[in-house]
């Protein structure tokens, strides 16, 4: 027995806990997707390659702030 390193918690196996471990992964994992999101969505790069799922979520935020200004 010894202490998992990611929980601190007593482990019988003598390693980390496997559900520690595959949390951590997932976390590190949503690390790096965060961190790739901006360079997705720059469009300063070219705006023709935007998905058709953000165009429309960008023209629907854009209509409503100009709808909330009273355009």
């Amino acid at each position: 027995m010894r202490i998992c390193r990611i929980c601190n918690r007593i482990s019988a196996t003598g390693s980390d806990h496997t559900d520690c471990v595959q949390q951590r992964r997932i976390e590190m994992e949503d690390e790096g997707l965060k961190e790739s999101i901006p360079e997705k969505l720059d469009m300063a790069k070219n705006p023709g390659e935007l998905g058709v799922e953000i165009k429309a979520i960008l023209e629907h935020l854009a209509r409503e702030k100009a709808e909330s200004k009273g355009e």
